[in-house]
Protein backbone atom coordinates (compact mmCIF):
# COMPACT_ATOMS: atom_id res chain seq x y z
CA UNK A 1 0.00 0.00 0.00
CA UNK A 2 1.49 3.19 -1.02
CA UNK A 3 2.15 5.68 1.77
CA UNK A 4 -0.55 8.41 3.02
CA UNK A 5 2.11 11.01 2.57
CA UNK A 6 2.12 9.94 -1.05
CA UNK A 7 -1.73 9.25 -1.61
CA UNK A 8 -2.89 12.76 -0.14
CA UNK A 9 0.10 14.44 -2.48
CA UNK A 10 -1.63 12.50 -5.63
CA UNK A 11 -5.25 13.34 -4.61
CA UNK A 12 -4.55 17.40 -4.63
CA UNK A 13 -2.28 16.72 -7.43
CA UNK A 14 -5.37 15.51 -9.19
CA UNK A 15 -8.18 17.65 -7.39
CA UNK A 16 -6.04 21.29 -8.93
CA UNK A 17 -5.62 19.48 -12.12
CA UNK A 18 -9.22 18.72 -12.74
CA UNK A 19 -9.49 22.59 -11.50
CA UNK A 20 -7.31 23.70 -13.89
CA UNK A 21 -7.94 21.75 -17.14
CA UNK A 22 -11.62 21.84 -16.11
CA UNK A 23 -14.11 18.71 -15.53
CA UNK A 24 -15.85 19.64 -18.89
CA UNK A 25 -12.73 19.58 -20.92
CA UNK A 26 -11.61 16.13 -19.49
CA UNK A 27 -15.03 14.68 -19.75
CA UNK A 28 -14.90 15.47 -23.72
CA UNK A 29 -11.31 13.83 -24.12
CA UNK A 30 -12.29 10.86 -22.58
CA UNK A 31 -15.63 10.85 -24.45
CA UNK A 32 -13.68 10.87 -27.71
CA UNK A 33 -11.09 7.79 -26.31
CA UNK A 34 -14.12 5.45 -25.75
CA UNK A 35 -15.73 6.38 -29.32
CA UNK A 36 -12.31 5.42 -30.71
CA UNK A 37 -12.67 1.98 -29.00
CA UNK A 38 -14.05 -1.27 -30.63
CA UNK A 39 -17.48 -1.34 -28.19
CA UNK A 40 -21.06 -0.27 -29.40
CA UNK A 41 -21.54 2.90 -28.80
CA UNK A 42 -18.04 3.69 -30.94
CA UNK A 43 -19.72 1.70 -33.73
CA UNK A 44 -23.30 4.08 -33.11
CA UNK A 45 -20.43 7.02 -33.42
CA UNK A 46 -19.42 5.96 -36.75
CA UNK A 47 -22.73 5.24 -38.18
CA UNK A 48 -23.77 8.79 -37.26
CA UNK A 49 -20.98 9.62 -39.15
CA UNK A 50 -21.72 8.00 -41.52
CA UNK A 51 -25.25 9.28 -41.61
CA UNK A 52 -24.10 12.66 -41.43
CA UNK A 53 -22.29 12.57 -44.12
CA UNK A 54 -24.94 11.35 -46.43
CA UNK A 55 -27.57 13.92 -45.30
CA UNK A 56 -24.80 16.91 -46.27
CA UNK A 57 -24.36 15.27 -49.34
CA UNK A 58 -28.14 14.98 -50.35
CA UNK A 59 -28.65 18.63 -48.73
CA UNK A 60 -26.03 19.87 -51.21
CA UNK A 61 -27.54 18.33 -54.04
CA UNK A 62 -30.64 19.59 -53.06
CA UNK A 63 -30.08 22.93 -52.76
CA UNK A 64 -28.30 22.54 -56.49
CA UNK A 65 -31.89 20.73 -57.76
CA UNK A 66 -34.54 23.15 -58.93
CA UNK A 67 -37.67 22.64 -57.29
CA UNK A 68 -39.18 24.18 -60.86
CA UNK A 69 -37.50 22.85 -63.52
CA UNK A 70 -36.44 19.69 -62.50
CA UNK A 71 -39.39 19.05 -59.84
CA UNK A 72 -39.02 15.05 -60.00
CA UNK A 73 -35.63 14.83 -58.99
CA UNK A 74 -36.29 17.68 -56.46
CA UNK A 75 -39.27 16.01 -55.04
CA UNK A 76 -36.98 12.60 -54.44
CA UNK A 77 -34.24 14.38 -53.02
CA UNK A 78 -36.41 16.01 -50.86
CA UNK A 79 -37.96 12.48 -49.16
CA UNK A 80 -34.63 11.29 -49.19
CA UNK A 81 -33.35 14.64 -47.39
CA UNK A 82 -36.64 14.48 -44.59
CA UNK A 83 -35.73 10.86 -44.41
CA UNK A 84 -32.15 11.28 -43.52
CA UNK A 85 -33.06 13.90 -41.49
CA UNK A 86 -34.68 12.20 -39.50
CA UNK A 87 -32.91 9.50 -38.82
CA UNK A 88 -29.53 11.63 -38.35
CA UNK A 89 -31.92 13.47 -35.48
CA UNK A 90 -32.44 9.78 -33.99
CA UNK A 91 -29.05 8.84 -33.42
CA UNK A 92 -27.70 12.18 -32.18
CA UNK A 93 -30.42 11.65 -29.69
CA UNK A 94 -28.64 8.49 -28.80
CA UNK A 95 -25.69 9.34 -28.63
CA UNK A 96 -26.18 12.44 -26.50
CA UNK A 97 -27.82 10.17 -24.16
CA UNK A 98 -25.14 7.55 -23.82
CA UNK A 99 -23.16 10.58 -23.68
CA UNK A 100 -24.96 12.17 -20.57
CA UNK A 101 -24.63 8.91 -18.88
CA UNK A 102 -20.72 8.45 -19.87
CA UNK A 103 -20.41 12.15 -17.86
CA UNK A 104 -22.74 10.96 -15.48
CA UNK A 105 -20.58 7.89 -14.62
CA UNK A 106 -17.29 9.88 -15.02
CA UNK A 107 -18.25 12.59 -12.52
CA UNK A 108 -19.14 10.03 -9.93
CA UNK A 109 -16.20 8.76 -9.88
CA UNK A 110 -14.51 11.93 -9.95
CA UNK A 111 -16.09 12.98 -6.86
CA UNK A 112 -15.59 9.76 -5.33
CA UNK A 113 -11.92 10.11 -5.85
CA UNK A 114 -11.43 13.37 -5.23
CA UNK A 115 -13.53 15.18 -3.00
CA UNK A 116 -14.98 12.20 -1.21
CA UNK A 117 -11.14 11.05 -0.38
CA UNK A 118 -10.32 14.46 0.21
CA UNK A 119 -13.14 14.53 3.46
CA UNK A 120 -12.50 10.33 4.44
CA UNK A 121 -8.77 10.52 4.25
CA UNK A 122 -8.53 13.56 7.13
CA UNK A 123 -11.26 12.00 9.03
CA UNK A 124 -9.86 8.35 9.28
CA UNK A 125 -6.49 9.06 9.85
CA UNK A 126 -7.09 12.10 11.69
CA UNK A 127 -4.68 10.25 14.52
CA UNK A 128 -2.05 8.99 12.55
CA UNK A 129 1.35 10.85 12.55
CA UNK A 130 2.78 11.93 8.91
CA UNK A 131 6.25 12.36 10.09
CA UNK A 132 8.00 13.53 13.00
CA UNK A 133 9.41 17.06 13.09
CA UNK A 134 12.65 17.99 14.83
CA UNK A 135 13.02 17.98 18.19
CA UNK A 136 13.43 21.51 20.43
CA UNK A 137 10.56 23.77 17.89
CA UNK A 138 8.59 25.65 19.80
CA UNK A 139 4.73 24.51 21.55
CA UNK A 140 2.70 26.59 19.51
CA UNK A 141 4.81 24.90 15.77
CA UNK A 142 4.10 21.59 17.15
CA UNK A 143 0.46 22.08 18.37
CA UNK A 144 -0.36 23.45 14.90
CA UNK A 145 1.49 20.54 13.28
CA UNK A 146 -0.04 18.04 14.76
CA UNK A 147 -3.57 19.78 14.89
CA UNK A 148 -6.43 18.56 15.28
CA UNK A 149 -5.75 14.99 16.59
CA UNK A 150 -2.11 13.73 15.79
CA UNK A 151 0.72 13.13 18.63
CA UNK A 152 2.40 15.93 19.73
CA UNK A 153 5.74 16.86 17.51
CA UNK A 154 4.21 15.41 14.32
CA UNK A 155 2.70 16.08 11.16
CA UNK A 156 -0.91 15.60 10.97
CA UNK A 157 -2.95 14.50 7.88
CA UNK A 158 -5.08 17.93 7.80
CA UNK A 159 -1.40 19.73 8.05
CA UNK A 160 0.30 17.53 5.39
CA UNK A 161 -3.10 18.30 3.03
CA UNK A 162 -3.16 22.38 3.67
CA UNK A 163 0.48 22.24 2.44
CA UNK A 164 0.37 19.84 -0.30
CA UNK A 165 -2.74 21.97 -1.71
CA UNK A 166 -0.75 24.95 -1.36
CA UNK A 167 2.50 24.08 -2.81
CA UNK A 168 0.25 22.39 -5.83
CA UNK A 169 -1.70 25.01 -6.33
CA UNK A 170 1.28 28.06 -6.38
CA UNK A 171 3.13 25.73 -9.24
CA UNK A 172 -0.11 25.29 -11.10
CA UNK A 173 -0.95 29.20 -11.04
CA UNK A 174 2.59 29.81 -11.58
CA UNK A 175 3.00 27.35 -15.03
CA UNK A 176 -0.81 28.73 -16.11
CA UNK A 177 1.01 32.63 -15.82
CA UNK A 178 4.05 31.66 -17.63
CA UNK A 179 2.55 29.94 -20.25
CA UNK A 180 -0.22 32.55 -20.66
CA UNK A 181 2.59 35.06 -21.14
CA UNK A 182 4.19 33.43 -23.84
CA UNK A 183 1.15 32.26 -25.66
CA UNK A 184 0.44 36.08 -25.87
CA UNK A 185 3.55 37.15 -26.63
CA UNK A 186 3.76 34.57 -29.41
CA UNK A 187 -0.05 36.22 -30.61
CA UNK A 188 1.44 39.51 -30.50
CA UNK A 189 5.15 38.74 -32.26
CA UNK A 190 2.62 37.26 -35.41
CA UNK A 191 -0.02 39.66 -35.86
CA UNK A 192 0.29 41.89 -38.92
CA UNK A 193 2.31 45.64 -38.70
CA UNK A 194 -0.55 48.13 -40.33
CA UNK A 195 0.10 49.35 -43.78
CA UNK A 196 0.06 52.91 -42.57
CA UNK A 197 2.57 52.37 -39.78
CA UNK A 198 4.75 51.38 -42.61
CA UNK A 199 4.98 54.62 -43.91
CA UNK A 200 4.32 56.91 -41.18
CA UNK A 201 7.97 54.28 -40.06
CA UNK A 202 9.43 54.80 -43.99
CA UNK A 203 8.74 58.23 -43.92
CA UNK A 204 10.15 58.94 -40.28
CA UNK A 205 13.42 57.70 -41.22
CA UNK A 206 13.61 59.30 -44.62
CA UNK A 207 12.97 62.19 -42.98
CA UNK A 208 15.93 61.60 -40.47
CA UNK A 209 18.08 60.43 -43.02
CA UNK A 210 17.56 64.02 -44.40
CA UNK A 211 18.08 66.10 -41.52
CA UNK A 212 21.48 63.82 -41.16
CA UNK A 213 22.26 64.98 -45.05
CA UNK A 214 22.14 68.72 -44.41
Amino acid sequence: MPSLLVVIFAVELLVQLINTVGAGTINGLLWRLVTSLPIPVSKQYVEQRQKQKEYLAVRHELNATSSQDQFAKWAKLRRQHDKLLEELEKKKASLDASQASFDRYLTGIRLVLTRGAQWFLPFWYSKEPMFWLPYGLPYYIEWFASFPKAPMGSVSIVVWQWACYGMIKLIMDTVVAVIGLAVASRQKQKQPVPAGEKKGTAAGTASSTGKKDL
